[in-house]
């Protein structure tokens, strides 16, 4: 990022992490957003909405896909809020200016023999795969983000109340219900983690190898190796075992709203898109059902 003589975005990003209490990973993405869009245009006190939308069109024909070109957009439109209210600025240059739209992709969810291949497998390598299979298992059982998992501690579990609390985006706090599976695998690795622990008063629930709390990529090369080891392909990550969880829970309920609450989604539209379900079928349902959404035909 070029040189812009002050320190607006160190500031913003300390306002992220410190007043917010946003994670690291979301922060580091707010900031890389702006770290693209800032070669791009004028010092930030100077940037009107015809350099926004000069900027999404530049980068459109660069090839940037519209959902990123949404998270950029939605960056700018609080980086700015920000900045209105310290009195850096004084309007919103990203508020009217949208992405353009492109194609849904969401994560392909294993299904229930994949599933069942995965979970119900022998674990081995000893402590290590009792660690992973507790890892798999609470991802899957709780819908959990990789963020999610790796700050669990060990007071974070209720295993008589066959209970999780988890904090999730926006430093939001939710309750999650635990099956017996889970409950089972986080027991073997409980037994087993006294083993990795280079520190009695570490609070992580997984460690590493070297007894402090597990990183993401950790995780990740982890369930990679799993899948592979169990006869899956190796594109199994965190977000996928999310993904399943939605799936599969709403495939078998029926309620939009419960997964909702599983998944701490904010907005009920973001598990919409997660679940595969779209409005326009919702708004079908709804007029079908609800005695005062029928509307009533026109005379000829």
């Amino acid at each position: 990022m070029p040189e812009r003589g002050d320190d607006t975005l160190t500031a913003f990003v300390r306002h992220l992490a410190s007043e917010r209490r946003l994670s690291p990973h979301t922060v580091k993405h707010y900031r890389r957003d702006l770290e693209r869009a800032a070669p791009h245009l004028p010092p930030w006190t100077q940037v009107t909405v015809h350099d926004v939308r000069a900027l999404v069109a530049r980068l459109h024909r660069q090839g940037l896909g519209g959902r990123s070109l949404q998270r950029l957009l939605s960056t700018l439109r609080t980086f700015y809020t920000w900045m209105n209210r310290e009195g850096l600025a004084r309007d919103n240059p990203a508020l009217d200016v949208r992405a353009p739209k492109s194609g849904r992709r969401l994560p392909k969810a294993l299904d229930a023999d994949q599933t069942r291949q995965l979970l119900d497998a022998e674990g081995g390598e000893g402590p290590l795969g009792l660690r992973d299979q507790a890892m798999l298992e609470l991802l899957y059982a709780c819908g959990l983000r990789l963020a999610e998992l790796i700050s669990l501690n060990l007071d974070s579990i209720d295993l008589a109340g066959a209970q999780l609390v988890v904090t999730g985006k926006g430093n939001k706090t939710r309750w999650l219900p635990v099956g017996t599976s889970a409950l089972n695998a986080v027991r073997a690795w409980l037994k087993a983690r006294p083993l990795f622990t280079a520190d009695a008063d570490e609070p992580a629930l997984f460690l590493s190898r070297r007894g402090r709390r597990i990183s993401p990529s950790s995780v990740q090369q982890r369930l990679r190796r799993a899948a592979l080891a169990r006869g899956l392909d190796d594109n199994l990550h965190p977000h996928k075992l999310r993904h399943s969880f939605a799936t599969h829970v709403l495939e078998s309920s029926g309620d939009l709203r419960a997964v909702q609450e599983l998944l701490g989604h904010a907005n009920l539209s973001t598990t919409q898109v997660y679940t595969h379900l779209d409005f326009q079928h919702l708004a079908r349902i709804y007029d079908g059902a609800h005695p005062r959404a029928q509307r009533r035909e026109e005379d000829d």
